[in-house]
């Protein structure tokens, strides 16, 4: 096969040419992003009174009944649209009954140690809020369902149990701002929390 000299010249002046361009720039890799979140407003508002607990939680989010199939009378959850995520609430009465505590928080023990299969690290801390209560916070880091869970309890009347959990397929590293934002909420819940009479 006969090759027309000035076409070959003109595909090799061409190619050449494309060669020198692609090496001349000088290409950094991307620095690592996010997906673009938009937080709500840190604006806050209480609880109904019917429950046996008050706490302030976000104007942005939306207060709903507990639909699990093992839901009870005071469970709600604290839902934020924007982020799809949900502050999981669960609350017993334990009326003086010793074992019933013990019981609920090995149940809570043992919801944390659940995540452990996924977690790179579950960081516990015992905190009092300003208004007194004591607080058992645990925070769990890695692909696991929830990120931040907690207890607290009068030790004589009330338990109450709080778990975050996104909505979402989204990787954990990718929602680290949402993450972040969500446990600030978690902790305002916690540090006005206090009991009141059930009505």
């Amino acid at each position: 096969m006969k090759i027309n000299k000035p076409i070959a010249l003109s595909v090799s002046v061409i190619l050449l040419g494309s060669l020198l361009l692609s090496c001349s720039k000088n290409y950094q890799p991307k620095p690592k992003g996010y997906n673009r979140l938009l937080l709500p407003e840190e604006k806050y508002r209480e609880l109904p009174d019917s429950l046996p607990y008050q706490f302030e939680y976000s104007t942005s989010a939306k207060l709903l009944r507990d639909t699990s199939w093992i839901n009870e009378k005071f469970w709600i959850e604290i839902y934020y649209p924007t982020l799809k995520a949900n502050i999981h609430i669960t609350y017993k009465r334990i009326q003086n009954r010793d074992a019933l505590l013990k019981e609920l928080l090995n149940d809570a023990y043992r919801l944390t140690s659940k995540q452990q299969i996924k977690a790179y690290g579950i960081d516990e801390v015992k905190v009092v809020t300003p208004l007194g209560k004591t607080a058992l916070i645990a925070e769990i880091s890695g692909e696991v369902p929830s990120q931040f869970q907690f207890t607290m309890t009068d030790s004589s009347t009330n338990f109450l149990r709080g778990a975050l959990y996104f909505n979402t397929k989204v990787q954990n590293d990718s929602l680290a701002p949402a993450i972040d934002f969500m446990k600030k909420e978690a902790m305002h819940l916690i540090n006005t929390l206090k009991w009141t009479p059930i009505r």
